[in-house]
């Protein structure tokens, strides 16, 4: 297979302050037809994404200055359609947990097998490219979620007071265009992940309660009353389009 150009292949970004570790990954990477920057801390990666945003980040969290999830926290506030996965500790419950919370699309425990984090960014890359062109359409396909708005089509969510866009990861989009397509029926956990195509969403820890979570801190008018993502006691979670 020919290689492509650097304009058209993905552009990734690894952070990780062990130099050995990011040499393996940048040539693994560049000979599956990545674009790799490394950076040996998150000062270097500010500056890299500054010059240039990547489409996906890899990001260690334990790392020694600014951690990975300082920097996670201020990639996806300042470019939230950026894929960003966490590496972490096999026993750093905690930091996955922390990880999920500052809006990573998902983690890969340490130490890990190469051919499996290339699926799994190959299957995020796919996550946020835009759908196919399609004719358009006299009215947008586009569901409401409290105060907000989802555009199915141009993979966004609006507020609908004034029409501005709320930052949502790729993961948290895909969350609710499954709940979209699923109006007043519970979903539990286990169909959620089945459907969600992530295998970061473990029924046996909070990934998809967090989720969930960070969604309603951005939809629901009262987050602590939620009406628009309800719980279903001992099931799950249900999306009520009138809860408005």
């Amino acid at each position: 297979m020919e290689p492509l150009d650097s304009a058209n292949r993905p552009r990734l970004l690894v952070v990780d302050d062990e130099a050995a570790l990011r040499d393996v990954l940048a040539r693994y990477f560049v000979h599956n037809n990545f674009d790799v920057r490394t950076a040996a801390d998150a000062g270097q990666a500010r500056a890299l994404v500054a010059a240039a945003v990547p489409d996906l980040v890899l990001v260690d969290v334990n790392m020694p200055g600014e951690s990975g999830l300082s920097l996670a926290r201020w990639l996806r506030e300042t470019h939230p359609r950026v894929g960003l996965v966490m590496l972490t500790g096999a026993a750093d419950a905690v930091d996955r947990i922390v990880g999920l919370e500052v809006g990573a699309d998902d983690y890969v425990t340490k130490p890990f097998e190469t051919r499996e984090l290339l699926a799994r960014l190959r299957n995020l890359l796919r996550r946020l490219a835009p759908g196919p062109a399609a004719a358009p359409a006299p009215h947008p396909r586009r569901a409401r979620f409290g105060l907000c708005e989802l555009d199915l089509d141009a993979r966004r969510l609006l507020r609908c007071d004034d029409g501005s866009e709320v930052a949502v990861s790729a993961t948290e989009f895909d969350l609710l265009a499954l709940f979209a397509r699923h109006p007043n029926r519970p979903l539990n956990r286990d169909q959620i992940m089945s459907h969600g195509h992530n295998r970061s969403w473990d029924a046996l820890d909070r990934s998809i309660d967090l989720r969930v979570m960070r969604l309603r801190r951005k939809i629901e008018p009262n987050p602590d009353k939620p009406r628009v993502l309800k719980t279903v006691r001992s099931v799950g979670y249900m999306y009520v389009p009138d809860g408005e």
